[in-house]
């Protein structure tokens, strides 16, 4: 495959790169990205075209600064001309809370000379600033959150109007967020357009990222992939498929396939590991896309037309990555899978299990999707509970950069069983209070052994029981569950339909109560006399935003919850369709509706909160956007807003 030079515009004060000359790549590709920061601790993650003898310089205002050299850090090549820098700073002293705190990096230079971020990524710095600036917040007080971030959809970039809302008083340390919080779908690795993916090889090109061998595939490794014909629009026809065991019991032999991967977007899904780390630099760096210019490929002409209808969005979403990049430059970040991180559908249900993780090819799949998370999301979340796991990464990239730039298969599939046999991605942040509880709702399921095919709970009775250990005797917590915990109960009892009917991937049928054990066991959690505090539920997922107050009924102690949904990022649900079912709900749902006592959650009483700018009655919220959630002192809400791409700020007071 031939990639044509396209014009990509760089950010404001953005060097041009000469493409024709290695050594003038960029120093830095991606970042920093500010994670787990705390008073003794820095965390951040960084993409560099070298290795790089850098220097972090931090300096709280009114006090003492302090240079660090980064050269003992850890640095893991995945290419020829890409290295991912996981930089953990353990600080003798501390650094002040709620004090504004700029940092620069900066790369020492082989003349003597060094150049800092405003010099080598000046997008990330706000206007009159000479480098990003960072609080570490005594309390979990405010937080901003979000969900689902489809490059392609044709809605603005909720990060974007992040980085709007925090540039109007960027020196006010309180009106900081004490973490940014992203809780699913940071990238799509099984809905990918078409021109996302050309680029995406072309930097894979660029960058000389490792190569690999495919086990179980159509075609024997990934050059042969990046160049097949089908490599645009067909990917559907090179993923896996399995023999259908229904079709077996009932005596058909021979034919009867289905596909492993159940996504109806699934043309272009993302197969290797390079692919899905181009994908995570193209996702949160401007960067890249000037080393990954490329022209359409050639095409049949109905691809063809699809793929300049999808250039239009995907160059809208390039055009926003500087203000992406900056925010994530100044809010320390928390990040937690949802399936799109890895395929649409992931670990629905045991059958889908048993067919996934038995074929060599999607197994590997879904392994190269979890390996690229560790390193571009999970590390940064807890970096001393995935630490074998990185060492393990090391060594497989390690390997490929001794042996001629391929990843060594037996190594490979030694990584993705450790990762898949994996039970630590959820994580607590408790250096401030409330707790923040990060659930797993993906890879811990409550399987159906007797019905293989109907939905898995959420999280198993294990999970679950370490779940209700952290919040016993708690005064409050919040929760971040990427999956709403109390949904919509009318869209919940459409996808128990669809399950009734065999057809539960027709309308993604997971959500909490889809699963009789883990629902009964979740709602004995918060009726357990032990847990009466106020504990707040951040999710997404759902291409939708609402707010639900509840407390159990007939309890005098009960707990106070409250469900909290801003989706997504940058996707929406269809405008008619949610009209519908928001009206149908209240109508059906109301509190003295009869149905409500066929429901699991007959024992709570749900208050719904409706936006001040909706229409009457209307309490979904369809837009793009990021949600702020902020807390009083005992940890309940004390203002809830959307921010709306559209310019406005949505607030869902109190009923």
């Amino acid at each position: 495959m031939s990639f044509s030079p396209a014009e990509t515009a760089p950010p404001p004060g953005a060097p041009a790169f000469d493409h024709a000359d290695e050594s003038a790549l960029p120093d830095v590709l991606v970042g920093p990205l500010l994670r787990r920061i705390s008073p003794r601790r820095w965390v951040m993650w960084l993409v560099t075209c070298r290795p790089l003898d850098l220097i972090l310089t931090l300096a709280p205002r009114g006090g003492k600064s302090r240079r660090i050299s980064l050269t003992d850090q850890p640095r893991l090549a995945i290419g020829r001309h890409a290295f991912l820098y996981l930089v953990d700073v353990a600080l003798d002293e501390p650094l002040p809370r709620d004090t504004l705190i700029d940092y620069d990096v900066g790369i020492c230079h082989g003349d003597g000379s060094q150049s800092g971020i405003a010099q080598w990524a000046p997008w990330l710095c706000h206007a009159g600033a000479a480098m990003p600036s960072v609080v570490i917040a005594s309390s979990h007080r405010r937080l901003m959150h979000g969900s689902c971030r489809k490059p392609h959809h044709p809605v603005a970039d909720g990060l974007v109007r992040g980085d709007d809302w925090l540039a109007d008083d960027v020196d006010d340390p309180a009106r900081r967020p004490a973490w940014l919080l992203m809780t699913g779908d940071q990238i799509y690795a099984d809905d990918v357009a078409g021109p996302m993916l050309c680029h995406i090889h072309a930097l894979i090109a660029r960058l000389g990222l490792w190569d690999e061998t495919l086990s179980g595939a159509t075609l024997p490794d990934s050059p042969a992939l990046y160049a097949a014909d089908s490599t645009y629009y067909h990917r559907d026809l090179l993923l896996p498929d399995v023999e259908s065991s229904a079709a077996l019991r009932k005596g058909f032999f021979g034919g009867a396939r289905k596909p492993v991967f159940t996504t109806a977007n699934a043309h272009n899904h993302l197969m290797t590991l390079g692919e899905i780390l181009a994908m995570y630099c193209l996702a949160w760096s401007p960067t890249p896309w000037q080393l990954a210019a490329c022209g359409m490929p050639a095409l049949e002409e109905e691809d063809a037309a699809r793929y300049r209808r999808e250039s239009e969005a995907v160059d809208g979403f390039r055009d926003g990555l500087g203000q992406c990049a900056r925010l994530m430059a100044h809010l320390p970040t928390l990040m937690i899978f949802d399936d799109h991180d890895v395929t649409d559908d992931w670990n629905l249900h045991a059958d889908w299990e048993h067919n996934a993780y038995g074929h060599a090819f999607s197994r590997r799949i879904i392994g190269n999707a979890l390996v690229a998370y560790l390193l571009c999301q999970g590390w940064g979340n807890d970096p001393d509970g995935t630490a074998p796991l990185v060492n393990q990464t090391r060594e497989l990239l390690g390997n490929a950069a001794a042996s001629g730039g391929w990843l060594d298969p037996g190594r490979q599939d030694a990584l993705i069983d450790a990762l898949l046999a994996f039970e630590g991605y959820a994580y607590q942040v408790d250096e401030a209070t409330p707790p923040l509880i990060v659930l797993d709702t993906r890879t811990r399921r409550w399987r159906s052994e007797r019905h293989p095919k109907r939905p898995s709970g959420l999280m198993d009775w294990e999970a679950l029981t370490e779940l209700q250990q952290m919040l016993l005797d708690a005064p409050g917590a919040v929760i971040i569950s990427p999956t709403p915990m109390f949904g919509v109960k009318l869209i919940e009892t459409v996808q128990q339909v669809f399950t009734w009917l065999g057809k539960p991937l027709m309308v993604d049928a997971e959500n909490w109560m889809a699963h009789r054990g883990a629902a009964s066991v979740l709602l004995n959690i918060w009726r357990h006399s032990r847990t009466p505090g106020n504990y707040v539920i951040l999710s997404g997922d759902v291409h939708y935003s609402f707010a639900y107050d509840i407390v159990l009924r007939h309890r005098q102690r009960s707990p106070r919850l409250w469900q909290i949904t801003s989706s997504g990022i940058k996707n929406t649900f269809p405008d008619t369709l949610l009209d519908v079912f928001d009206r149908l709900n209240r109508w059906l749902y109301a509190p003295w509706s009869p149905l409500n006592i066929l429901t699991k959650r007959r024992r709570l009483r749900i208050y719904p909160r409706v936006p001040d700018r909706g229409n009457a009655g209307e309490r979904l919220w369809n837009a793009s956007g990021l949600g702020l959630v902020t807390l009083d002192d005992q940890g309940r809400p004390a203002r809830i807003t959307q921010l709306d791409t559209r310019g406005d700020e949505v607030h869902f007071p109190p009923p």
